[in-house]
């Protein structure tokens, strides 16, 4: 019988279930959308609920296309700080998951760095005191939700990210679990020890009861009939958040080897090897991923716009049609005429951390014409990933080998991938598969059930689609432009 992996990616937007055989060919796909639930301004929830039934729903679609018998293993990645608190009787949410995107938490958070926390929990988590992360999430629900902290004291309450919540509903309430590298993002977690950490939970005031049990990526997690679609329960093997995922996906085994995920924002991740390091200012330190009995540590940052910033030209200035007509735009200028778009439309994310700031376009003279803001608002994206890789490697001391990229943006490969080669000063590789963090789950997964024994054998399977190297001719006018980002950026942030 043939075995086949199903790779869930429970993304902020959307459930998609891909389904690769056992050499990594991508085989069926299948998506559905959720609610983005509004309750107030900033705040952001989703139905625990509805994600887990589009989960179900996208599984039974993806294996549709066989008709013969199969040996299926399950797969899962996911968005990640988004969190769900669920009574352990019922196995029902008693709200809705707050979303890493929700504001809800920021009071908790500013109190805490007030209260001069900032500096444990930096060196317990390797996180800064943020809402972006799911423990003032959490706090907020014990405090608010109506018999939510009784509940909890009681032992009848349990908490988890989303892949916890889907591990729980999927194995009919048997696995309570999470793995290291969605642990690693709560705020609760001690990355040293890989365990939830005392101190932490004090200070959040979450009752040690509620937390999942924390287990390497490469765990088996449980087994699954998906709500009857299989008579056979399944394996559900291999676990980690969407950014880990596209780490592991893009084959990033050595430390030094990066990966950035052009989307709507993006994020950036460097290996750092089998030894924790403190961040740099404005970055964190996450497990990047765990497998063959290895824990593999990396710096992150996460942009708040870039591929978003080509979106904004096409539907609110209405200066293109498509995102071809940018790359059209960039290629047919020398230069950017000293002009530079920064995209801070929900503040100035990582590393400069100035939520206050919001975007404006620079250099703007009476010869500024559209060519010259859509080039500017591609560079900027470059721009943008190089501060992060530059604050990981230059002020760490590490070596950067090569970045390999995924997501939409890569596709303009004319002006922006050469550009950002440029800037980095090593090669940017792109991958054949383009659902990095789906495929580092099918990845994962062949860890677990032993078909790999070493990184060596998993990385025979990623193909390069392409790669673009840094060029002596145009790089020191790279280099140019970027001193005039920075300088224009200063102006923004004094």
């Amino acid at each position: 019988m043939k075995s086949q992996v199903i790779s869930v990616d429970q993304s902020t937007q959307s459930t998609k279930a891909f389904l690769f055989d056992e050499n990594g060919k991508l085989l069926n796909s299948a998506g559905l959308p959720h609610k983005q639930i509004f309750p107030r301004e900033g705040w952001v929830e989703h139905d625990p609920m509805e994600i887990y039934a589009n989960t179900v729903e996208v599984i039974k679609q993806v294996v549709s296309v066989n008709s013969e018998p199969v040996e299926y293993s399950l797969a899962l990645t996911n968005q990640r700080e988004t969190v769900v608190v669920w009574n352990k009787n019922t196995g029902l949410p008693i709200c809705n998951a707050v979303v890493w995107q929700c504001m809800r938490g920021k009071d908790i958070c500013d109190d805490l760095k007030e209260k001069g926390f900032s500096e444990m929990v930096k060196a317990k988590s390797g996180l800064l005191i943020d809402p972006y992360f799911s423990g003032s999430g959490v706090k907020w629900i014990l405090d608010n939700v109506d018999g939510a902290r009784a509940a909890a004291e009681a032992g009848d309450l349990m908490m988890g990210t989303i892949d916890s919540w889907l591990i729980y509903k999927l194995t009919g309430g048997k696995v309570h679990a999470t793995d290291y590298t969605n642990a690693s993002r709560t705020l609760l977690f001690n990355v040293h020890t890989l365990d939830w950490d005392d101190e932490l939970l004090a200070m959040l005031t979450v009752p040690r009861s509620m937390m999942p049990k924390a287990l390497p990526c490469d765990a088996v997690y449980g087994e699954t009939t998906v709500e009857g679609l299989f008579e056979t329960p399944i394996k559900i093997a291999g676990v980690l958040g969407d950014s880990h995922g596209a780490l592991a996906g893009q084959m990033c085994f050595a430390e030094g080897l990066g990966k950035a995920t052009y989307g709507t924002g993006s994020s950036v991740m460097v290996n750092i090897g089998e030894k924790y390091a403190d961040a740099p200012s404005g970055l964190v330190t996450s497990v990047g991923f765990s497998a063959l009995g290895k824990v593999f540590y990396a710096f992150e940052g996460n942009i708040h716009c870039t591929g978003a910033t080509i979106s904004w030209l096409i539907r609110e200035l209405q200066l293109i049609e498509t995102p071809q007509q940018a790359e059209d735009f960039a290629v047919a200028l020398e230069n950017n005429g000293g002009v530079y778009v920064i995209p801070a439309f929900a503040g100035l994310g990582a590393p400069w951390w100035h939520p206050e700031v919001r975007g404006q376009i620079y250099g703007l003279t009476l010869g500024t014409g559209k060519p010259h803001i859509c080039r500017a608002t591609l560079e900027s994206i470059a721009y943008q990933v190089t501060d992060l890789i530059s604050a990981m490697t230059n002020q760490a001391g590490i070596a950067l080998k090569e970045v390999r990229v995924d997501g939409g943006p890569t596709k303009n490969k004319r002006f922006l991938m050469p550009f950002q080669a440029d800037l980095l000063g090593v090669p940017v590789v792109l991958a054949e598969v383009e659902d990095a963090s789906a495929y580092g789950a099918f990845v994962i997964n062949g860890f677990a059930r032993g078909k790999w024994n070493s990184f060596e054998e998993a990385e025979s399977t990623w193909v390069r689609q392409g790669q673009f190297t840094p060029d002596p001719e145009t790089q020191p006018k790279a280099f140019e432009a970027y001193d005039g980002w920075k300088k224009a950026v200063a102006q923004l942030i004094k």
